[in-house]
């Protein structure tokens, strides 16, 4: 008995002094990691991701896990800093020992987080970052379930011109975001002007930055443009500022901007103004899979992250879980072990995997991979008005324009 005893405290024991990560692998555990920010300016986007990682590792594990193993997704905040982002990748390479990292969320944090991914040979996935070229340029383990902003806005933008008749455009942006800038200064200005669109303030957008609570004088300078349309170049918490500033001042023009606009809450910001963007997962979408989705994710994110009643499902909380469905499918079928002597095999074989991955079906149908590392998907162009989406045009990412 004494000596039973003493082999059950030395493995309490051990076991306590184990890494999370130590004590998952000896519990033939397979671990994923996610980069979200939970806190800071896109809380609300990160703490939905949250609750749909979540959501996900309970339907896996419910339903008996991966080839046996029980799912454990190990999810971090970078709060949508940099530099914590990385610091977020490192942990989960290095101490959690995951196979693979879903994330980070924006374009400033993938720039610096992708060619970490790359030195630990971590295969990362952005669920939205879309500024060209962040996952080209760290190939070969960077990867984005999301569209370039360039090739979404050669479909957007003639369907603005066409239904608003816009002429001209004034551009507005926050200047502190490297999509919203992209967006802004780069993609637009050169989308319309191929377009035959005057691009009035082209030379000199105006710009504001992430947090600003007034930007009255800048909308004031946008009404003196008189434009046909606005761009704005931004994600949706801070477009509803300008939104319901361009409200106030009675500024109605129809607005068009990227895939960070997307989000139910812009909606109800100025009703009256109609919102055109792009998206590849909208909450009102009437497909079996999405309203499933859609059906069993609202209800945990009002009762476990806190968030208002009328805040939907977004197409980033669809596109992670997209992207760690494909991380466990890469387990389930090139034998993936998920044991520590053959970690950097395993990481090999889910990076090989999504690098040859053919159709797998995601919310708006087949997904695969370019050899920039961006998603080949169909995207939608959506108007928002009066308090919904609705789709427009439909197309798709690939070359030939084809899914």
């Amino acid at each position: 008995m004494l000596e039973m005893r003493k082999l059950i405290i030395g493995g309490l024991m051990t076991a306590a002094l184990m890494s999370g990560a130590q004590v998952a692998q000896a519990q033939n555990t397979i671990n994923i990691g996610a980069i979200v920010p939970s806190s800071g300016p896109f809380a609300e986007w990160g703490r939905a991701n949250t609750v749909t990682l979540k959501m996900l590792e309970k339907e896996v594990n419910d339903a008996g896990g991966v080839n046996g193993a029980k799912l454990n997704i190990v999810i971090l905040d970078d709060a949508a800093k940099p530099a914590q982002a990385a610091n977020n990748m490192r942990k989960l390479a290095g101490d959690d020992k995951v196979l693979a990292v879903a994330g980070p969320l924006t374009s400033s944090a993938c720039e610096v987080t992708f060619p970490v991914a790359n030195e630990l040979k971590t295969v990362s996935t952005s669920q939205a970052s879309s500024k060209p070229g962040v996952a080209k340029a760290n190939r070969p383990w960077a990867f984005r379930n999301t569209i370039d902003e360039g090739i979404l806005a050669k479909t957007s933008v003639p369907y603005f011109k066409k239904t608003f008749d816009a002429k001209s455009v004034a551009i507005i942006y926050d200047a502190k975001d490297a999509v919203s800038t992209s967006i802004a200064t780069k993609i637009m200005p050169q989308v319309f002007a191929d377009a035959g669109i005057k691009v009035i303030n082209g030379d000199s957008p105006i710009s504001f930055n992430t947090g600003d609570l007034d930007v009255s004088a800048q909308v004031t300078k946008l009404k003196s443009m008189s434009p046909d349309g606005i761009v704005i170049g931004a994600d949706y918490s801070q477009a509803i500022t300008v939104l319901r500033e361009m409200k106030r001042q009675g500024l109605t023009k129809p607005v068009i901007g990227g895939t960070p606009l997307i989000s139910s809450a812009i909606l109800k910001a100025a009703p009256e103004i109609p919102v055109v963007a792009p998206a590849t997962f909208y909450a009102t979408m009437t497909t079996p899979k999405a309203k499933k989705f859609v059906a069993d994710l609202q209800p945990l994110m009002r009762a476990t992250a806190g968030l208002p009643k009328d805040i939907e499902p977004s197409m980033y909380d669809a596109n992670i879980y997209e992207t760690v469905s494909m991380y466990i499918d890469a387990v389930k079928k090139t034998g993936v072990t998920g044991k520590p002597d053959s970690l950097e095999a395993d990481r090999t074989k889910i990076r090989d995997y999504m690098a040859n991955l053919k159709g797998y079906e995601g919310f708006s149908g087949p997904i695969h991979f370019g050899e920039d590392g961006d998603a080949i998907k169909n995207f939608f162009i959506v108007q928002g008005q009066n308090g919904a989406w609705e789709t427009k045009v439909t197309g798709c990412s690939a070359a030939g324009g084809s899914c």
